[in-house]
């Protein structure tokens, strides 16, 4: 098969260029090593890629909206596709999981609140701000106003555990890690919570809840970050299209590239 790999413009990858770029080029190692027929193309210029070489398959971490209008009216098999990845911006999120019931922070703001871009994911660590309180978060507000963002969320900072998970749908494939025990971070807001207590809760129920949200918003690839409370209830503060799989990068790659054999209506449409 002609395959396409599409990396991502680097505004939508803030301190994570390489690792972006790492994940993708493993699973395109894979593919290659299968007799699959690779090429990686910047975001940037998929358009006129497209129209030089039709691929059979794209894998695809690109978030342009031009990009996205483009792979929607190819008629290629695409993952993620652009319509899922088009429903992945955090207000659009957010409104999915409270239909779904599923876990997001609630009640009052003892603890300060949490101020996040709502039209897009992160590009800058302009675009999730944490607040001590209410005159913080009005100058948090006024600020992100003033770089033309009106559309954000408010919610209050939870105390717990903070816990990265990583997941591929079709493949079955999900791993949860705690970022403060490798250090890993990208704008270092992971400190907040302070070093992990690793509280007792119930991965099998957080796979499940991450993937229902996967499922509908119909994402293949897919990340997020949720927080362990001390009694073992957890709730989602961030879910994503194609993270970097940093810490599981190997084993994630080998999972993506098991797709092509997966592929089905679902992942295509």
């Amino acid at each position: 098969m002609k395959i396409l790999m599409i990396r991502r413009a680097e505004q939508f990858s803030p301190h994570s260029v390489e690792n972006d770029r790492a994940i993708l080029a493993a699973v395109a190692a894979r593919l290659s090593q299968r007799g699959h027929v690779v090429t990686q193309i910047d975001e940037c210029a998929s358009v006129s890629s497209l129209s030089v070489e039709t691929p059979d398959f794209i894998f695809s971490m690109a978030r342009l909206p031009e990009t996205l209008r483009l792979l929607q009216s190819s008629g290629i098999k695409v993952v993620n596709t652009p319509s899922s990845v088009e429903q992945s911006s955090r207000r659009k999120l957010h409104e999915l999981m409270v239909s779904l019931h599923l876990p997001v922070p609630s009640g009052e703001p003892l603890h300060g609140y949490w101020l996040k871009r709502g039209d897009a994911a992160a590009q800058t660590a302009e675009d999730v701000v944490y607040a001590p309180d209410a005159e913080t978060l009005a100058e948090a507000k006024a600020g992100m106003q003033a770089r033309g963002i009106h559309d954000y969320l408010v919610s209050p900072h939870i105390q717990g555990d903070l816990v990265k998970f990583y997941g591929v749908l079709s493949a079955g494939f999900f791993r949860h890690f705690y970022p403060t025990d490798d250090g890993l971070t990208k704008f270092g807001q992971e400190r907040l919570n302070g070093e992990a207590h690793h509280y007792p809760f119930d991965v099998s129920e957080l796979r499940k809840k991450a993937e229902q949200l996967a499922s509908a918003v119909g994402l293949e690839v897919y990340g997020g970050d949720c927080i362990v409370r001390s009694d073992g209830s957890f709730c989602f503060i961030d879910f994503n299209d194609w993270p970097s799989f940093s810490r599981c990068r190997e084993e994630a790659a080998e999972a993506i590239a098991s797709l092509i054999k997966l592929s089905n209506s679902k992942i295509v449409k």
